[in-house]
């Protein structure tokens, strides 16, 4: 029997290594955040790379896990992932570069600066070969059968969350010019072609994320879209946690239902953030039709939870006898 930490030297090692050195960047920029008091954009200069740090730390860790013991497309997987690894590093390293600068790294158009001519290339490629590399890693996982239905299902249903969460970002930088001129933290004016909000390019951010409060902000869907696998795989394992003690959830194709419309629940939920996000509406303040899309999406997944939850319920009391014994028939 494979012991932990046997398991963990299979994982894919570019991908963990990469995770772990963005979990070391969200320490270091936490602490360059309590020393250095420099604002970009209203916010601190290291949140950025702190943020991306989290997201990529979290994100690259679940992909090293997930190409662990592939039996198709095995050395396709580790190249795809590795280069994924590369590109992540490259990218959230050019971001921590100007935000050391003080200065913006996304949609920067400054042409005086030799820096930011060097990184932008880094910037946007960057992006399309990380969205490459994931589709490749994410065709390789939906075709392997890596555990249960249960299991299955949320993996391939997150990988599918992933790669739209990835093409997100895409979309908004090429479907809309936003130019103006921002103050960067040193002071200098810097001229900037897109911006992350729709309305209003900058907003005005909540905390912590940042996310516009003034308009719409494609970072919401794409921010739950990336994560919506870690949150099936953490319901796939309260699942099996909780068949311990409910019988009628012993049943793997049960499970593999209830993750199946939590994953629908959820790609819904992203839809409407999206949408809502393209009509410049910020995500505090949805309107009637918003409110009313999100109930539409709770109810329906409610509704097929609970009618799930039933037939299983009277499945597994049919299967127990009067005193709590399994039936048996004599043959």
């Amino acid at each position: 029997m494979s012991t932990s930490t046997e398991v963990r030297r299979t994982w894919h090692r570019p991908l963990t290594a990469c995770a772990a050195l963005m979990a070391g960047l969200v320490l270091l920029c936490g602490v360059a955040m309590a020393v250095d008091g420099r604002t970009l954009l209203g916010e601190s200069v290291w949140a950025k790379p702190m943020k991306f740090g989290f997201a990529f730390a979290l994100y690259g860790a679940t992909l090293a896990r997930l190409l662990t013991g592939l039996h198709k497309g095995r050395r396709l997987a580790w190249w795809a992932g590795t280069v994924f690894a590369l590109a992540t590093t490259a990218e959230v390293g050019a971001i921590t570069v100007q935000a050391a600068r003080g200065t913006i790294s996304h949609f920067n158009a400054d042409r005086g600066d030799p820096v930011t001519l060097a990184l932008v290339p880094v910037l946007t490629l960057g992006v399309m070969v990380i969205v490459i590399a994931q589709l490749v890693v994410g065709v390789v996982v939906l075709v392997q059968r890596t555990g249960g239905r249960d299991l299955n299902r949320a993996i391939r249903a997150g990988i599918g969350l992933a790669t739209a969460g990835m093409l997100i970002p895409v979309y908004w930088m090429v479907t809309g010019i936003h130019e103006r001129t921002v103050t960067d933290a040193n002071g200098h004016g810097i001229p900037m072609y897109q911006g992350h909000g729709i309305g209003d390019p900058d907003g005005h951010g909540m905390p912590l994320t940042n996310w516009s409060v003034t308009g719409g902000d494609f970072r919401v869907p794409h921010f739950f879209a990336l994560h919506g696998i870690q949150i099936l795989l953490v319901l796939t394992a309260v699942l099996i946690a909780l068949s311990a003690r409910h019988a009628w959830l012993r049943d793997e194709r049960v499970r593999a239902r209830l993750v199946g419309i939590a994953a629908l629940g959820y790609a819904g939920f992203v839809a409407v953030v999206t949408w809502q996000a393209g009509r410049g509406q910020s995500l505090i303040h949805p309107d009637a039709a918003t409110l009313a899309a999100l109930a539409a999406v709770l109810t329906a997944c409610a509704a097929a939870a609970v009618r799930v939850v039933a037939a299983a319920r009277r499945a597994a009391t049919t299967a127990v006898g009067p005193v709590g014994q399994n039936k048996c028939i004599a043959k």
